[in-house]
């Protein structure tokens, strides 16, 4: 999924108003915040005034100097208080901004946390991920830090106009007459400047895209031979990234002269009017330098403000992303009575969890994904404890459908599913998934070490019980052989060992978890020949005494099951023991057939590869 192009200059001010409502929970430091800001504007409205009575007073009609001590300390003690007040609002916003942004990101993730398998199976992970870091970061940061630089600029912008306007209307008018010009040049530049960044940004995160794909996919480079390719389709990213960024520089080298130009006009007006009127004695000196000292100070909010709200419109877009997480309707919710009594998925109440024996019925199921498309038709089958379910059918025939709706992933549009007898919506998405063991066809470890994964699902584990699940499966032996033994880095997503290692790690996590009902989701398909064995023993171990539901590949995986479901287009064609759909000699028959001869041509063929091996060392 690329990243959104932000083009619109309307708000929602609906989002705005959900996000005010989030970062008013941090109200104490808002308010403290605004105070100190309202204050700061005030000593920077000051300063030219006093500077003004120091010029007046000390310098042209060199009055007595009684006073100027008096006039020295209060002048340093306003320095003082200015200081302490930037100090102020600089620690105050910076703690806005980490508290929001921890509460952001911490009710996205708690978001992540409830929403349902459905949810992630069609939402890209690189969406995900940019809504929780960098949307989450761009707008506490705008909100911390340019909302209060709109504060303290109107602030500054209306006190100024209203001492110049007291003082000198006339020179008052010098300064003012130029800022619907400042502000429409400072628009016009902001969001070009703010265009050429979005695309920069975008181009940059190919380039990141790029490396990454580089890397990960060396190998298939070397072997396709593409390295020309994929060189000249680096260095048009890089040249875009080039094109945009200079565009950015460009247009603020023209911008900020025109500024300065600008500012540059309005200091030239208030010399020759305000000469004029010092020249023929209608101000003093030091009013003219307080109208100069307030022009140089009127333009530094003007220019903030045109960039806060070119910012403002690239952190709408950031809100609208985190806003949209955070409003997403979570589609699988457990009813309020069965909250009351089991609690939620983060707030469990686990002393009300009753112990699962492993009975399942699916009651006339019904299912589909989109209602034009019925995945399962009037799907029954009941299961006893103990028993093991292998499912069995061509791609898309709903092997996969019939475990997610078992693991409340999706629930039924018709029909029902019970456990023990009790329909698993009378009890809580927490209590189901704490009983349940599934361990995928593609296994899933984590960062960290061979321990970490295996007591993944039940932290609490000790490491001997880690250790005996190993033996039991047969994976201490492997184990032990790797150089830091249990303590061993597995790496970004298990990359550090073979496929059959990482998904015996994956059988004794599940093991460990004790669950009463299994889910293999064809976890063998992927398995090297050398590991099935290994495979096949951790299975025997893990399905022991335990209702479970193999979606099976390999069918010499699944013939001693209780039962074989055969399916297709979603209903049950044949149901029976391996020895019985074989004496049917129906679909079941023909598959395995097919599948005995393919692992028969195989072997021979390895057997044939293995002789030429050694005839060839012979001659050696």
């Amino acid at each position: 999924m690329e990243e959104k192009e932000f083009e619109s200059d309307v708000y929602d001010l609906s989002v705005w108003k959900k996000v005010f409502t989030l970062l008013w929970e941090h109200k104490k430091y808002i308010i403290m915040n605004l105070i100190l800001n309202i204050f700061l504007a005030f000593t920077d409205i000051l300063l030219p005034l006093f500077n003004r009575f120091a010029i007046d007073t000390y310098v042209v009609e060199q009055r007595s100097s009684d006073t100027l001590s008096t006039f020295v300390i209060s002048y340093a003690l306003l320095i003082i208080l200015q200081c302490l007040l930037v100090y102020g609002f600089f620690r105050l916003a910076a703690k806005i901004e980490s508290d929001f942004g921890k509460n952001l990101r911490k009710k996205c993730f708690e978001k992540l946390q409830l929403l349902t398998y459905s949810y992630f199976d069609k939402t890209a992970n690189g969406w995900l991920m940019a809504r929780v870091t960098s949307d989450t970061a761009r707008l506490a940061e705008i909100l911390a830090w340019s909302m209060v630089d709109i504060v303290w600029g109107l602030i500054v912008m209306v006190g100024i106009s209203v001492v110049m306007l007291i003082v000198n209307w006339k020179m008052a008018l010098c300064v003012l007459i130029i800022v619907p010009i400042l502000w429409l040049v400072s628009l016009y530049f902001q969001r070009r400047i703010l265009q050429a960044q979005r695309k920069s940004r975008k181009a940059n995160s190919k380039i990141t895209a790029s490396f990454a794909e580089g890397i990960n996919g060396a190998v298939t480079t070397k072997t396709l031979g593409i390295e020309k390719e994929n060189y000249e389709e680096f260095q048009e990213r890089t040249d875009a990234l080039r094109h945009y960024s200079l565009r950015a520089v460009r247009l603020n080298a023209i911008f900020q002269p025109i500024v300065y130009l600008l500012s540059a006009i309005v200091i030239a007006l208030l010399l020759y009017v305000g000469g004029n009127q010092v020249f023929l004695q209608v101000i003093q000196f030091g009013t003219l330098a307080m109208f100069i000292n307030y022009a140089n100070l009127f333009f530094d909010p003007l220019k903030q403000m045109a960039r806060v709200l070119a910012e403002i419109q690239l952190a709408s877009a950031s809100a609208e992303r985190v806003m949209s997480l955070l409003d997403e309707e979570v589609e699988i919710q457990d009813r309020e009575d069965v909250i009351e009594k089991y609690g939620t998925l983060l707030e469990p109440k686990t002393e009300h969890y009753e112990p699962l024996l492993g009975d399942v019925l699916f009651d006339h199921v019904t299912f589909y994904y989109h209602e034009k498309e019925t995945v399962l038709h009037d799907f029954h089958l009941d299961v006893k404890q103990g028993q093991m379910i292998a499912l069995v059918g061509e791609t898309g025939s709903g092997k996969s459908t019939i475990v997610n709706l078992l693991c409340r992933f999706y629930e039924p549009k018709k029909g029902r599913i019970l456990i023990d007898g009790k329909d698993i919506r009378d009890r809580s998405v927490g209590w189901l998934h704490s009983n349940i063991g599934y361990v995928l066809q593609t296994p899933n470890l984590f960062s960290g070490s061979i321990l970490e994964n295996i007591r993944y699902g039940r932290p609490s584990a000790s490491k001997e019980e880690v250790i005996q699940v190993a033996k039991l499966i047969q994976a201490h032996e492997f184990i032990m052989e790797l150089k830091d033994g249990y303590l061993t880095e597995v790496g970004e997503g298990g990359d550090r060992l073979s496929t059959g290692q990482k998904q015996l790690i994956s059988f004794a996590r599940a093991l460990l978890s004790n669950p009463s009902i299994v889910i293999l989701d064809e976890a063998t398909s992927s398995i090297d020949t050398e590991s099935e064995q290994a495979i096949q023993h951790a299975m025997k171990e893990l399905l022991a005494g335990r209702t479970s539901f193999v979606v099976a590949h390999r069918l010499s995986t699944i013939v001693h099951a209780d039962q074989i479901v055969v399916l297709q287009h979603g209903r049950i064609v044949e149901q029976g023991t391996h020895q019985e759909l074989m004496a049917l000699h129906g679909y079941y028959y023909e598959l395995s057939t097919s599948q005995n001869e393919e692992e028969i041509s195989r072997s021979a063929w390895q057997k044939d590869v293995l002789s030429e091996k050694e005839v060839v060392s012979c001659v050696r």
